[in-house]
Parts: structure tokens; C-alpha cells; sequence
């Protein structure tokens, strides 16, 4: 790169996704570029990627183009934040890209310690987390719950290690960009975490900063729409990942990274060897579950006999798979795998309350059909339970020596 290059390409260009927001759009492009011309000491761009706005959006975006010689305004004629993305950052000269939501939740005294580690060369991706330690968060319950849910089930689904795919508030190199952009194929709200998954298979060194965030009331995001369809994203990223149609050896050797060495070919090390003892363990306890409930049954009712048999066999079913299974050994982390676990069997528990809270509302209790549902319900919260024991509450445990 020359000296009159240096001189005309941004180092930084933020891309603002906005859809429909020609109230808040000129507030947040004003306040994002007085705070960048105060503190970030190179070049930069604001990029506004408006996603198929019916309003008077395109209007007031390309008037802020007009305003400030750095803003440029980007029109696509298909709906979707990720597409909006991926079209704004796979056209940008800069070497760093970000992004941040039109609504500005989370402060901008934030946007340096995202960035500084991309210019550095420490970190490849950098992302706001409103769950890391020294993050503060103003939103309601609903919202909190739902986001902590998600990012534990792609702890379990997906064996994630980043605190909090959807904050609307990341950075990533433009040549790791480049790379990875191409195997991302969600358009809409999942393409961040899509983005964020494949960069951690890859190898890509994710950089994460607290943030201070507060909800925008006036959010016009659908929770439940979009908590679907990014489930259905993560049943798509699991499969992928499984039949290997997502490259990632080729992508960590496009990065450069040591490629995976699993202990059979197209299986996680370790993963059979923990599949079969986490049965063994599974088919001593489910029994026990089964006894319990039918016994229980008459006397406390169907919920009542769901509770106490799953309480009873989750604390010895975790301690069993800690030293069977996982091959964790002594006293230390004990309590917490405890702790864990009972939150894993929060989940189990949920998932079979509500099977038969939809039961009952259909049908009649009692019966075969309970039963039934009560199995299928609990054959799921297992696989489920071996997702998170093994990609959360014992990870990177050392496995005991095969005999």
C-alpha cells in the first residue's frame, strides 16, 4: 500500500444496517461521526446500508452522503441486516470493518476497544458481549432470559466459546472477511452468529469487549420470529458441520491456522468414546427416572412425579457422567459441574413440563399417551443434556487413559 493510498482509503469503515429507520438514522450517523472525528486518529467511513426501506429512509440517507464527505449510502433491493452486511463489507477498501445498530444501544466509548485489537494484528474478530464480565446491560427479563438461553444452546449445539453472538456491535478484519463471508449463507438476523461459528472452527482469534447497552423500547424486532429462525440456523450450522459441507479445514488453512487432528476421520475427538458411556450411564438412570414417575405418579400428579423423579436422578446422573464419561477427576470443579448440571436439568425439566402441559391442554391426562409423551420428551432433553455436558459443563476436560 502506497503513501497516496494510505492517504485516501479509510482504515475503518463502520457499516450502520438500517431498514425502515428514517427518524433514528440521521441522529445515529451524526453521533457516530462527531465521536469518530474526536477520538479515532485515522481515516474513516460510514457506511449506510439501507435494506429495502419503504419509508423515507433512502432520502435521508443520501442527504447525510451529501453532508459529510465520509458517509456513503449503499441501496439493496432485498430485506436482511446480513445481507446488508455481507454487500457493504465485501465492497469496502478498508482494512477494518465494523458494524453497529441504528439505535445505538450500545455506547460508543466502546467502539476503540473493538477496534484496537484489529489494528494491532492481535485479534481477527472482535465482538461486544452484554453477558462478559464488566458489561452493563439495562433490558427487561424477557429479553435477557431469551438471550441467555440462545447463547447456551450454541454452547451445546454448536460448542461456541464466545459469550454473546447477537449484540449488534462487532468488527472483523477485512482479509479474514474475505474469507469467510463466501460460506455464510444466512441473509438475515442468524448471520452474525453464522459469521461467528465459522470463524471459530476456522481458527480465528475472537476478540470480546464489555459493553454498556441499554434496549431500544421502541425495538421493532420480532423476539420469537427471529429466536425460530435462528434455531432453525443452528439445526442448518450443526448438520453442516456434521456432513462436512462447511469447509473448515480449508478455511483454517486459508488462515493459516494448524489444521484438526480428530481421533477418527470426521469425528470430534472424543466424541465416541463419550457417546457410548454417556448411554451406559443414560440406561442406568433412565429406568430409575421411569420407576420414579410411575410410582409417583397417584400421589403427586404428573408434574409433581416429573420433578421429584428428574431431581432425584440428575445430581448422581451428572456426578457419574463427570467420572465416567468425561474422566474428571477430585473435588476441584466439583460444585460447579453441580451447579451446571442443575441448570442443564432446568432445561430437560422445561422441555418435559411443557410436553405434558400441551398434553393435558389436548387430551385427558393419564394413559399410554402420557407415558409416551413423557419418554419422547425425555429423549430429547438426553440429547440435549449430552450436548451441553459435553460443550459447556465439562469442556476441555482431560479424558481418563483407555484401558
Amino acid at each position: 500500500m502506497t503513501l497516496a493510498t494510505l492517504t485516501t482509503t479509510p482504515v475503518l469503515d463502520v457499516v450502520v444496517p438500517v431498514h425502515n429507520e428514517e427518524r433514528d438514522l440521521a441522529p445515529c450517523v451524526r453521533a457516530l461521526h462527531a465521536d469518530l472525528t474526536r477520538t479515532f486518529p485515522y481515516r474513516f467511513r460510514i457506511t449506510i446500508a439501507d435494506n429495502a426501506s419503504t419509508d423515507g429512509t433512502r432520502e435521508v440517507a443520501d442527504a447525510l452522503a451529501r453532508e459529510f464527505d465520509d458517509v456513503v449510502a449503499l441501496h439493496l433491493a432485498q430485506k436482511g441486516r446480513g445481507r446488508a452486511l455481507s454487500a457493504a463489507w465485501s465492497a469496502s477498501d478498508a482494512p477494518v470493518l465494523a458494524y453497529m445498530d441504528v439505535d445505538l444501544s450500545t455506547d460508543l466509548a466502546a467502539l476503540a476497544p473493538l477496534v484496537a485489537p484489529l489494528l494491532s494484528g492481535h485479534s481477527d474478530i472482535a465482538i461486544g458481549s452484554r453477558l462478559a464480565r464488566g458489561a452493563r446491560v439495562v433490558r427487561g427479563p424477557k429479553r435477557e432470559f431469551i438471550s441467555r438461553c440462545y447463547n447456551l444452546i450454541l454452547r451445546g449445539a454448536l460448542a461456541t466459546r464466545f459469550s454473546d453472538a447477537q449484540c449488534g456491535f462487532k468488527a472483523i478484519r477485512a482479509d479474514v472477511a474475505r474469507r469467510l463471508l463466501p460460506h455464510v449463507e444466512d441473509t438475515g438476523w442468524f448471520f452474525d452468529t453464522e459469521l461467528l461459528v465459522l470463524a471459530e472452527r476456522a481458527g480465528a482469534r475472537i476478540h470480546e469487549v464489555p459493553v454498556d447497552w441499554v434496549d431500544d423500547p421502541d425495538s421493532r424486532v420480532d423476539v420469537v420470529a427471529t429466536a425460530v429462525a435462528d434455531l432453525k440456523g443452528v439445526a442448518r450450522v450443526a448438520r453442516g458441520l456434521l456432513t462436512g459441507r462447511i469447509p473448515v479445514a480449508e478455511l483454517r488453512a486459508q488462515l493459516g491456522r494448524r489444521p484438526l487432528e480428530p481421533a477418527t476421520p470426521g469425528v470430534p475427538r472424543g466424541l465416541l468414546r463419550h457417546l457410548v458411556r454417556f448411554a451406559a450411564v443414560g440406561v442406568a438412570s433412565t429406568p430409575a427416572y421411569l420407576l420414579l414417575f410411575v410410582l409417583l405418579r397417584g400421589g403427586l400428579g404428573a408434574q409433581g412425579a416429573n420433578l421429584v423423579a428428574l431431581s432425584a436422578t440428575a445430581i448422581v446422573n451428572t456426578a457419574a457422567n463427570r467420572r465416567f464419561t468425561f474422566g474428571v477427576r477430585g473435588r476441584r470443579g466439583a460444585g460447579r459441574h453441580q451447579f451446571e448440571g442443575l441448570l442443564v436439568f432446568g432445561l430437560c425439566l422445561g422441555l418435559t413440563s411443557g410436553s405434558l402441559a400441551l398434553l393435558h391442554h389436548f387430551s385427558a391426562p393419564g394413559g399410554p399417551a402420557e407415558l409416551a409423551v413423557v419418554v419422547g420428551a425425555n429423549l430429547f432433553a438426553t440429547v440435549l443434556r449430552f450436548l451441553l455436558l459435553r460443550n459447556w459443563v465439562f469442556r476441555n476436560r482431560p479424558l481418563e487413559p483407555t484401558p
